[in-house]
């Protein structure tokens, strides 16, 4: 147990540090756009055309193939059935081939329809221009899907870099788009160069898996046969599907609200969550993706595997605590620094910064709850059950649309704020749905396999490190007498984090302990 249990934590880290290059080279695309767009309506235009593809892909990779592919055939690889695995892959590769094929001649044709359920306070010229982005977009989409099979494969044989890292690829595509272009081309021309960078950005990415996805599956047939274990895959991925559809979906709606909040307020959405994601995708994703074949994986009696399931759990949740608990914090003290830094420049100012700063905020209300969910909902999956993470996804997006809603529509105007403030309080409502998907979550899970969570005495004292933290890094970037936005970031990062390093050793609460 010991051994393995070491080996998923390395895949752990090298699923982050591929997440971390590809979040990186993100954050360069999202600096460069903020440069070239700011928050205008261009940069709303582009920011809601790429809703699309990055829900399918985040739905196809880490949802559908990741709870209804890996746990079947990492266990055949566990088991020694390489020439099953081999037919499994194939046949469900040529399965998304045939079905992706359908969704991009659809996303094509219903372009217009698209848009208008995605980005409704689109008119006019926005509008069209929105309807002409997602139609070039589109087939990058497909090839972003066959991505998240090469992944399924990589993961299921222990190589996680690799397609964590190959994002890289469409992030360069698009920044070299906007350097090249961005000086010569107005506003509206340049986004719809961006938009065919991306589709270019999509094929480099798939293209650079396969190589490796042939050499360690070679008992790889590709057909449409439908064998015992296809089909278990298939009967998990219509639920997972529409589970995986329902939490994407708020993805959808939250950028449905954004749009009729007003004039930037959707680029100020967008630019928030590319900071805000970074933990849960780092963390999150990283610790979830390595547990995933491992938890699928465990062999021996109900008993046993149920002991080694809590085991996994519990250090995974643990080391996601360390990391997004600080993260949390941050984003509620230093946001606007942290804003400042990565974007600040160009057309994007001052005041820009600021209204980032509150959708982080908002943010973080739910920040460790979302990132702790992805874990139970991998225990579910490895665990074969579908069904539950998909009925608590209903919940989480029904109260978080309605919550949303509300609290972004209507509250600023009831206490005479500026309508802005309500993108801050749609990040806050997802959260609190997030609160409650997650306790839903945990007292399920606990029910099968027995008590499981982070000790109170551990999480407080994180947290109290993490503001302590931030209380240190918010005097520190009031001292810095050069005001260069980016000095004052690696300020603030640097005196928020060497004092969490030793505040957590110092009360041992630190990655490599327990209390």
């Amino acid at each position: 147990m010991t051994g393995r249990m070491g080996g998923s934590k390395g895949g752990a880290r090298l699923v982050a540090a591929g997440i971390l290059l590809s979040r990186v080279f993100g954050l360069v695309r999202q600096k460069v756009m903020a440069f070239f767009l700011g928050d205008g309506d261009a940069a709303d235009v582009l920011a809601s055309a790429f809703r699309i593809p990055n829900v399918l892909q985040n739905l196809f990779g880490e949802g559908v193939l990741s709870a209804s592919f890996i746990p079947v055939y990492a266990k055949l690889l566990a088991e020694g059935d390489e020439a099953e695995a081999g037919r499994v892959a194939g046949a469900i590769a040529s399965l998304l081939a045939l079905v992706t094929t359908v969704i991009v001649l659809l996303g094509v044709l219903g372009a217009p329809w698209l848009v208008a359920a995605i980005a409704p306070g689109f008119t006019a010229e926005k509008r069209e221009l929105a309807v002409l982005l997602v139609r070039v977009i589109f087939p990058g989409v497909g090839l972003l899907v066959m991505s998240a099979w090469c992944l399924g494969v990589l993961n299921s044989h222990r190589h996680f870099f690799l397609s964590y890292a190959s994002p890289v690829l469409w992030n360069v595509a698009m920044i070299v788009a906007f350097i090249v272009a961005g000086p010569r081309q107005e506003r509206e021309a340049l986004v719809v160069t961006v938009a065919w960078a991306s589709v270019v950005g999509s094929l480099l990415q798939f293209a650079i898996q396969v190589p490796t996805v042939w050499r360690l599956d070679r008992a790889l047939r590709f057909s449409l046969a439908r064998t015992t274990t296809t089909r278990t895959v298939v009967r998990n991925f219509v639920p997972v599907f529409v589970g995986r559809g329902v939490v994407q979906l708020s993805s959808f709606v939250d950028t449905a609200i954004a749009s009729l909040i007003g004039a930037g307020a959707l680029a100020t959405l967008n630019y928030a969550q590319a900071i805000s994601m970074l933990p849960v995708s780092l963390f999150g994703m990283s610790v979830s993706a390595a547990e995933l074949p491992a938890m699928s994986g465990e062999q021996g009696s109900d008993e046993v595997r149920a002991a080694a399931l809590r085991t996994r759990l519990g250090r995974g949740l643990e080391r996601i605590a360390y990391f997004v608990i600080p993260s949390a914090a941050a984003f509620l003290m230093i946001g606007g620094v942290l804003a400042a830094g990565l974007y600040q420049g160009g057309a994007f100012t001052v005041e820009s910064a600021q209204w980032v700063w509150a959708a982080l905020a908002g943010a973080a209300v739910g920040l460790l709850a979302s990132t702790m969910g992805r874990l139970y909902a991998s225990t579910f999956y490895a665990l074969q059950d579908t069904t539950t993470p998909l009925r608590y996804a209903l919940v989480r997006v029904t109260l978080g649309a309605l919550l949303g809603w509300g609290a972004a529509l209507y509250l600023p105007r009831a206490m005479g704020w500026d309508p802005r403030w309500g993108v801050a309080a749609l990040t806050a409502a997802s959260g609190v749905a997030g609160w409650v998907e997650f306790v839903l979550l945990r007292r399920a899970i606990t029910r099968r396999i027995g008590p499981t969570g982070v000790p109170a005495k551990r999480l407080a004292l994180l947290w109290t490190s993490a503001i302590a933290s931030g209380a240190v890094s918010a005097g520190a970037v009031q001292l810095v007498v050069v005001r260069h936005a980016v000095l004052v970031a690696i300020v603030a990062v640097v005196t928020f984090g060497v004092p969490y390093l030793a505040l957590t050793r110092l009360l041992r609460v630190d990655d490599g302990r327990r209390t």
